[in-house]
C-alpha cells in the first residue's frame, strides 16, 4: 500500500550554552510532537505501532547529531531520522546558542479513497 501522510508538525529547540547539537535537535522534535495530540490514528482505527514517523532536523553541524537520541523523542511507531544543514548558531556575549528546527511527518501505509 502507498504511504499516506496524515500530519506535519514543526518545532524549534535550543541549547543555550552547551553547544550540543543533539540536545537542540531532540528539543526541536519534542517541541514538534508536543504541540498537538494526534488523533488521526484513532479516528481511522489505525494501529499506533504501524505509524510511520519521519523526522528531519536542521542544525549547523548535522554530522554531530546522535540520531538515536533524536528518534527516541517519538513515543510510538516506526521512526526514521536525518540531520541536515540548517538551524542557526548565534554568538551572544561570548557564547554560542544553537537553534535547531525539526519537521516531523506522520504517515501510515494505507490507501486513500479518491
Amino acid at each position: 500500500m502507498p504511504k499516506t501522510q496524515f500530519a506535519v508538525q514543526m518545532g524549534m529547540g535550543t541549547d543555550l550554552k552547551g553547544q550540543d547539537y543533539t540536545k537542540a535537535a531532540a528539543r526541536a522534535v519534542h517541541d514538534a510532537l508536543h504541540r498537538n495530540f494526534l488523533t488521526a490514528g484513532a479516528a481511522f482505527d489505525l494501529p499506533l505501532d504501524e505509524m510511520i514517523v519521519d523526522i528531519r532536523v536542521g542544525v549547523g553541524r548535522p554530522e554531530t547529531v546522535d540520531l538515536e537520541i533524536v528518534k527516541a523523542e517519538a513515543p510510538v511507531g516506526r521512526v526514521s531520522a536525518e540531520a541536515v544543514k540548517g538551524g542557526l548558531d548565534v554568538e551572544m556575549m561570548g557564547q554560542t546558542t544553537l537553534i535547531a528546527n525539526a519537521i516531523v511527518t506522520v504517515s501510515w501505509d494505507v490507501e486513500v479513497a479518491q
